[in-house]
């Protein structure tokens, strides 16, 4: 049914969501975008389904925004660029208001969009060893559509330490920043995990999507116009001179005129 995603059931309902892309990293492609916005959905609408697992296939989690993807938007149409800026703001959204608990098994590394794709888990678990970063600014780019996520999960005051500088951080200062609730051996992931999942299984499934919805609500308000205003704030930085010429350089193999 899917091309860059996996899903597995297992007998108790346990649905885990693999971003099945290892060879590119997990880099959020429309393509990818789109599948995981569908399967958002149809988890979401599924009786069987008791709890989500979201992990990565490969030795990164998700490496953000496909670059591909990324460079296609410097030559595209107004219209174009938030069509494509949507996609990623509203896929964001049907993971986030999913009612069903995400859990995300973070085996490896995470930058950009990859840092959204924690925040809009219930829990993050992840594995030592591995990196993180919202690397967006080197690119001439912004964290715009994952901000109201990411700001969410950390907090604003936590968030700004990492949310401009593009610096990289391990996992246990992602632990500090609220970004995963544990850190782990690799070897530990898998039992991490599970001690998350099982007391989903002795709940009334209709009274934890609605207490999900709830926190939601009064949680630091992601509708309709957090979501536009980060589209439009992207959109704006795909039009802007830096992020034209960060990209071009990555490209390139270079360093644009701002890097030390």
């Amino acid at each position: 049914m899917y091309e860059t995603i996996r899903i597995e059931t297992d007998a108790r309902g346990v649905a885990t969501l693999t971003l099945d892309r290892g060879e590119k990293h997990n880099a959020l492609s429309a393509p990818m975008m789109a599948e995981l916005t569908d399967a958002a959905g149809a988890l979401g609408r599924d009786p069987a389904v008791r709890v989500v697992v979201l992990t990565g296939a490969g030795p990164s989690f998700c490496a953000g925004g496909d670059l591909g993807w990324m460079k296609a938007q410097m030559a595209a149409d107004p219209a174009t660029r938030a069509e494509e800026a949507g996609r990623l703001a509203w896929m964001l959204n049907a993971l986030n208001e999913m009612p069903k608990p995400l859990i995300g098994r973070v085996q490896g590394q995470a930058f950009g969009g990859g840092i959204g794709m924690m925040s809009v888990c219930d829990v993050a678990i992840g594995a030592t060893g591995a990196k993180f970063g919202l690397t967006e600014t080197r690119l001439g780019l912004i964290p715009a559509t994952i901000g109201p996520y990411v700001i969410a999960r950390m907090g604003e005051a936590m968030a700004r330490r990492v949310f401009m500088s593009a610096r990289l951080f391990g996992a246990e200062e992602a632990v500090t920043l609220g970004l995963l609730a544990q850190a782990l051996p690799p070897e530990g992931l898998d039992a991490a995990i599970e001690a998350e999942v099982v007391p989903y299984l002795s709940c009334a499934p209709g009274a934890v999507a609605e207490a999900k919805a709830l926190a939601r609500r009064l949680g630091p308000p992601i509708g309709r116009a957090e979501i536009e205003a980060s589209i439009a704030a992207l959109v704006a930085r795909w039009e802007s001179a830096e992020a034209e010429e960060g990209i071009a350089a990555f490209f390139a193999r270079d360093k644009p005129g701002w890097a030390r």
